[in-house]
């Protein structure tokens, strides 16, 4: 599995303190969840509510909390913006929210996959290995992510 660097995630954040914030969203599957970063404007809260629309849980939108606990990567959602997603040009809309999740892949948006079939890539957050992909330019992508987070990667 190949390490990547991405500018959507800090690059050292190993001896980070915890909680980490990161401008990020974050959605979730039966406990299982996804973290999306990219920069401002480029569709984590689109892609969220894409999942949303799908049946995942709101963790958290445009900041998400990182901790670690009992050696996995958890997601929370600053109190304050607890069940709130937004939708540009419509507004902040309420969502049916969990408190906490454990990530189970990244994503990023800043950087566009061009590989059919890419390889197994990782990113570290806080000392923890994540499975992490690039942006898919098509319909599928959050239907793609959903299955991920429901059964993994089969390779």
């Amino acid at each position: 599995m190949a390490r990547v660097l991405s500018s959507a995630f800090p690059s050292d954040t190993a001896g980070a303190a915890q909680p980490l914030i990161l401008h990020a969203t974050c959605a979730a599957w039966q406990g299982r969840a996804v973290l999306i970063g990219g920069a401002s404007g480029s569709g984590k809260s689109a892609l969220g509510l894409a999942l949303l629309g799908w049946g995942c849980d709101l963790v958290a939108d445009d900041r998400t909390l990182l901790g670690v606990e009992g050696g996995a990567l958890t997601a929370r959602c600053p109190p304050r913006l607890q069940g709130l997603i937004e939708a540009r040009g419509v507004g902040l809309l309420a969502a049916r929210a969990v408190p906490e999740a454990r990530v189970a892949l990244a994503v990023t948006l800043d950087s566009i996959e061009t590989e059919r079939l890419p390889p197994r890539r990782s990113i570290s957050l806080l000392g923890i290995e994540i499975p992490f992909l690039h942006k898919v330019e098509t319909a599928h992508f959050a239907a793609a992510i959903l299955q991920y987070l429901k059964a993994g990667r089969s390779d």
